[in-house]
């Protein structure tokens, strides 16, 4: 028997661009001989449901289901169903025509999002400002819907996750088996029509789930429960960022009800032992880094040696067959860096395997995703650049890596230069001090326009404790280099990590502000931390000063962990105060304002002196 695979990236992943794990195990397969075709069912029941024929159905279901939250919408439905189309085919192509319909006054109807819309934004002059504000007013459109459908026809819905609230820390399966035992919604239905009539055109007798987030598995066990009913020869298999890191402890069986295998880390190998193992080449004993079920119990089948496929010797990422044509463009967030996670479509792409600093503490370095490094050349990343832009016709790149490597960045930019490949790129770094002026430089010459990186917890004494390798003043300069050659820089921002008292909270507060004030970064996100299993931390809390304290594990998932920290601060009471003053820098104000003037409660004042980081500058 020839095998033939269907590969399927679940809702909802994301919508303006695809996700590269369905094409990187395309293009290694399809050298193997093996047929792949896949499916981004994300962006498919998206443009599915946003069609003015399907938002009647859903009125009409809201209904009868007797919900009547949005009571403003139900009144103008009539407004929402006949502007849809056209706000989603302008979100898609972006034609200024179509723009100016947009902005025309009563064209879309005011409801919830739309009558507060900020009319303080300064939009760029000419076509491409009418432009951005017709995506701003048709994404606030666009998410007055999914308001609607959440509140009344489908708890679980929301544009990049489906029921991620029984996917998060599932450490029993039991919830998921409930809701699995529920009638389908209306989304689902439509989910399961586009999944049926994939199958039926394509035959395949493997289908394929990469789950990377916790808001793709219900969506991804939804679509396996289905085709165990209508299609119970095809196989289904599950893998991915999701069954990387948590379903690694595996002991429920229920699951194997839905899926005959899930494989862990890298799946290019597990992948073509599983269709050797179908075709009946080898047998199960041979199946490498995959869960299966053998007599009732979970069996992790695990041949010794592993067959390794270094990162140097895959092939290009195979994105032809996805519909390019229907991926939309949000723009919820004007801040130009805040923006590029859900504007403009990108070609993901990899520098390197794994992180080569693998040193943080909070990090999940004991997996192979980060702790397995692996390099290439130069020359051999433009060649893929170069068949990507052939197959996508997309010359923006998102070069997903842990950290980017300096070196890999300054020949990735020669070779660029050199052979006159014109792209658009940005990435994600390490603030270290490698990236000097005439390395950003460089970078900005070959196509590079913004950088991601973590600053964390912004404290000199929790970065040693957390092994970042980096310093404020580190920080500070670095990512003035980048902004000086007019790199954008997004720094991810953390707050309570062990030990971390509120005086460092409210000073990690002043050197963001300060940041912000100097231009060094022009957009940041905070997070609050959690323990990971996978993590040293995770692994010796004690050494940290802190103290596991569940959740108990029940033979599903496993990786954020609960804990007290008897040294640190009650970190929760700070979110709202940290993204109220987050949210003024972002957008140029609030720089004169105290530390106290973003919290409801008192708070110390900084201990930084206000020329802080325009001492690292000097």
């Amino acid at each position: 028997m020839q095998s033939k695979i269907l590969f399927i990236t679940p809702p909802f992943t994301q919508l303006n661009t695809a996700y590269p794990a369905t094409a990187y195990l395309k293009g290694f397969l399809e050298e193997h001989q093996i047929s792949v075709t896949h499916c981004d069912l994300s962006i498919e029941l998206f443009t599915a449901i946003f069609t003015g024929k399907f938002l009647r159905v859903m009125f009409q279901e809201a209904a009868d289901m007797e919900n009547y939250y949005y009571p403003e919408m139900r009144r103008m439905k009539e407004h929402y169903i006949s502007r849809v189309d056209v706000v989603i085919a302008f979100l898609q192509k972006q034609d200024i025509k179509v723009a100016h319909e947009i902005l025309e006054p009563n064209f879309l109807p005011k409801g919830h999002r739309l009558s507060r819309v900020n009319t303080e934004i300064i939009w760029d002059v000419g076509d491409i400002g009418i432009i951005d504000k017709a995506k701003h007013f048709g994404t606030l459109f666009i998410e007055e819907i999914g308001d609607f459908i959440q509140a009344n026809v489908d708890e679980f819905f929301a544009f990049t996750k489906y029921a991620e609230q029984i996917g998060t820390s599932a450490s029993s399966f039991d919830q998921l088996d409930e809701f699995l035992s529920y009638q389908p919604t209306i989304i689902e239905e439509k989910m399961l029509d586009i999944l049926v009539e994939q199958i039926e055109t394509e035959a395949p007798n493997l289908v394929c789930f990469t789950i990377p987030f916790p808001g793709n598995l219900f969506a991804a066990l939804r679509c396996a429960q289905f085709i165990k009913q209508l299609f119970p020869d095809v196989h289904v298999a599950f893998g991915g960022g999701y069954c990387n890191t948590e379903l690694r402890s595996l002991t429920d069986s229920r699951i194997f009800e839905f899926v005959d295998f899930i494989s862990l880390d890298d799946g290019e190998g597990p992948l073509l032992k599983m269709v050797n193992y179908l075709e009946g080449h080898i047998s199960i004993d041979d199946l490498e880094r995959t869960f299966v079920l053998e007599q009732g119990k979970v069996v992790y089948k695990n041949k010794i040696p592993n067959t390794i496929y270094h990162h140097k010797n895959l092939p290009a990422p195979d994105y032809s067959g996805l519909p390019f044509d229907k991926y939309v463009s949000f723009l919820d967030v004007v801040n130009p860096m805040h923006r590029m996670w859900t504007d403009a479509r990108w070609n993901k792409l990899t520098i390197s395997h794994g992180c080569y600093w693998k040193q943080c503490t909070f990090c999940d370095v004991t997996l192979d995703y980060i702790g397995n490094y692996q390099n290439t050349t130069a020359h051999d990343l433009v060649d893929k650049i170069e068949k990507i832009i052939n197959d996508t016709g997309i010359t923006g790149f998102h070069f997903v890596d842990e950290a980017a490597p300096p070196k890999m960045l300054r020949a990735l930019s020669n070779v660029l230069l050199e052979r006159g490949v014109k792209i658009t790129w940005w990435t994600n770094i390490r603030f270290e001090k490698t990236f000097n002026f005439d390395l950003c430089q460089l970078m900005a010459k070959s196509g590079c326009i913004a950088v991601t990186g973590g600053l964390e917890v912004a404290s000199d004494r929790l970065l040693a404790k957390m092994k970042k390798g980096v310093d404020i003043a580190q920080v500070t300069r670095v990512t003035h280099n980048f902004s000086q050659n007019n790199i954008m820089v997004h720094a991810y921002l953390m707050y309570g990590f062990p030990t971390q008292t509120e005086q460092e909270t409210i000073d990690a507060l002043e050197v963001v502000r300060q940041l912000f004030e100097h231009n060094c970064i022009q957009s940041a996100y905070w997070h609050q931390f959690t323990t990971t299993i996978h993590s040293p931390i995770g692994q010796n809390p004690e050494a940290f000063g802190i103290e596991i304290t569940g959740p108990a594990f029940e033979g599903f998932a496993q990786n954020d962990l609960y804990h007290q920290d008897p040294l640190g601060a009650s970190h929760p009471k700070y979110t709202k105060g940290l993204n109220l003053a987050l949210h003024n820098y972002l957008n140029k104000l609030g720089f004169e304002k105290s530390m106290s003037s973003w919290f409801e409660f008192p708070v110390p004042d900084t201990t930084h002196p206000k020329d802080l980081i325009a001492g690292f500058l000097d």
